[in-house]
């Protein structure tokens, strides 16, 4: 149905406007406030408003263009068929339709197939007459309205809504009540024992036959009985239901949902993305989906069907749109490093500061969570603090994420001079460092290291290079070289180690007892005169340092798309 999207911006200032090629699902991740909604709301907006096509698009800030996919003449005469309310011989309108909408619209059988076959060519006609009906938008209350009980209507015809449909359909019956039990250990049935009205209840026994279920016999009611009406239970289970019976029995072509993870706890929500990837590829529907669930992406993408992911940000007035490799992102899923440490969830943030062990994740997250409320222009807003095993690892974690455009920073002590050879090489590639610098810097590296060695200085313990006795030459080549990361999001503790920030507060001993230590002397009361709030040095000016690189789009240290 939907070719191709087109939005008004790309990954950078310099780069093209993103045009996506779209696949049964599409998903729409990226920070709060980045325009994921807003990009589906437009979407709604171009596929259902045909009067304002031709000034809408200069009013949209995200989306630029929808391009659809011609239909072919079986489908549209089916099409046709479907939304035939009448004939009108011999009344002005010859061989002429009358297609429902708010109001009727008159077209001959012949350029209605026209439309349908030259969609983009008539798009003014081509959204009223089909793509209009075609289109579901699901918020929160649209899904929670898909599970309310349903007019029977006359068996006989065609059915009107989706519990008729269900109610003629056993395999598609059946599709939902295996979704159904599989997430909730209940069976979706269909109750017609209030005659004329069609209702859904979920009963811990599943029906002997359709007899049992969608007779009105003394046997059939005492069945439904016992099952429990489904507007009893709770949110989740509605919305979970609704998408699903939506998805699988509406009409619909095309299925946009902002948040479907809403109310649903992660395994539903991991649940919910890969039932409805697999769902959309077997009944033809495009879905299109605004997440802000790592759960539902991993759903999504572990179904195994074709899925685009957009990821769309928002800084300083400057949005960013990027189409995010699916084998990049199942990279992350796959890797054990990556799943346990929640690397994923990167893709709803800012950026990510990755620190080499868990003490120094909440160290420095507090400190950042302590500038933002008392120095907000110091702090890193909306920035995931997660942590690696080691120096040694924390690239794995960074060159993902920046692969797909995430700003990701890394945190490690001074000891990293130590590590050459292969170590070396990773944490420099890991932060994307240009090959052609790699050698003499780890030149510089390997001399810093050999100095401190002859002097007999431990640099994690001793103030690292402001080390009593440290010569100023080195000094400086230290300086040069922390400098040259520092560009590309590798920030070294110069002074040492983690334990060696806040010594004014007199903590001694190393991590998990330094970290228990320093929190207790930072205080938790912000009423307190103990409480200790940012100041212009040490940790607090380190943590503004990253800051400013990661909100710097001019930031070195990110592939382009």
């Amino acid at each position: 149905m939907i070719n191709k999207i087109k939005l008004k911006f790309g990954s950078g200032s310099n780069s093209n406007n993103l045009e996506i090629n779209t696949t049964p699902i599409t998903i729409i991740v990226g920070p709060n406030n980045s325009g994921k909604s807003k990009l589906i709301r437009e979407i709604y907006k171009w596929c259902t408003t045909s009067a304002g096509l031709g000034t809408y698009p200069d009013q949209n800030k995200i989306l630029e263009n929808i391009e659809f996919t011609a239909l072919d003449k079986e489908y549209s005469k089916k099409a046709l068929s479907k939304r035939i309310k009448k004939t009108i011989p011999n009344k002005g309108f010859n061989d002429s339709y009358i297609i429902g909408d708010n109001e009727d619209i008159h077209v001959s059988e012949d350029y209605y197939l026209q439309v349908l076959l030259r969609p983009n060519d008539l798009l003014t006609d081509f959204i009223p007459y089909f793509l209009k009906k075609e289109t579901l938008f699901l918020g929160g209350e649209g899904r929670m309205s898909l599970v309310t009980e349903q007019n029977a209507g006359d068996l006989q015809s065609t059915p009107q809504n989706n519990l008729r449909v269900l109610f003629d359909d056993f395999q598609k019956r059946k599709e939902v009540r295996r979704i159904i039990f599989d997430a909730f250990k209940k069976y979706f049935v269909i109750d017609p024992t209030e005659l004329g009205t069609l209702k859904i209840r979920l009963s811990d026994l599943e029906p002997e036959s359709e007899v049992q279920e969608l007779g009105i016999h003394p046997e059939a009611v005492q069945f439904h009985a016992k099952a429990k009406d489904i507007k009893k239970t709770g949110d989740g289970i509605k919305s979970f239901t609704g998408i699903i019976t939506q998805l699988i029995a509406g009409d619909p072509s095309i299925m946009l949902i902002d948040e479907p993870e809403a109310f649903l706890h992660p395994s539903l929500a991991y649940k919910l993305g890969k039932e409805i990837a697999l769902s959309a590829t077997k009944v033809n529907k495009t879905v299109i989906a605004a997440t802000h669930s790592a759960s539902f992406l991993m759903g999504c993408i572990q179904s195994g069907v074709p899925v685009n992911i957009i990821r769309l940000t928002y800084q300083d007035n400057n949005p960013t749109a990027r189409l995010l490799p699916s084998e990049n992102l199942l990279k992350l899923m796959r890797n054990p490093l990556l799943r346990s440490t929640g690397t994923i969830e990167g893709l709803f943030y800012e950026s990510v500061v990755v620190t080499e062990s868990d003490s120094d994740r909440a160290f420095y997250q507090e400190i950042n969570e302590r500038l933002l409320k008392y120095k907000p222009n110091s702090g890193i807003p909306n920035c995931l603090f997660i942590n690696a095993q080691n120096k040694q690892t924390v690239h794995q974690i960074i060159r993902p994420l920046r692969e797909l455009g995430i700003p990701a920073a890394t945190i490690v002590d001074i000891d990293i001079l130590k590590d050459g050879g292969n170590n070396w090489t990773n944490f420099l590639k890991g932060g994307c460092f240009p090959e052609i610098h790699r050698r003499p810097l780890g030149e510089t590296r390997s001399a810093i290291n050999k100095k401190f060695e002859e002097l007999n200085i431990n640099m994690k313990r001793q103030d690292g290079i402001f080390a009593p006795g440290l010569p100023l030459e080195i000094f400086e080549a230290a300086e040069y070289l922390f400098n040259q990361l520092n560009e590309y999001g590798l920030f070294v503790v110069r002074k040492g180690e983690l334990e060696s920030w806040l010594k004014h507060l007199n903590v001694y001993g190393h991590s998990p007892k330094w970290l228990i230590d320093v929190f207790e002397k930072m205080g938790e009361n912000p009423d307190s005169d103990e409480y200790l709030k940012p100041s212009d040095d040490d940790v607090w000016n380190f943590i503004e340092t990253i800051g400013k690189w990661l909100l710097d789009p001019r930031r070195k240290g990110i592939p382009t798309a």
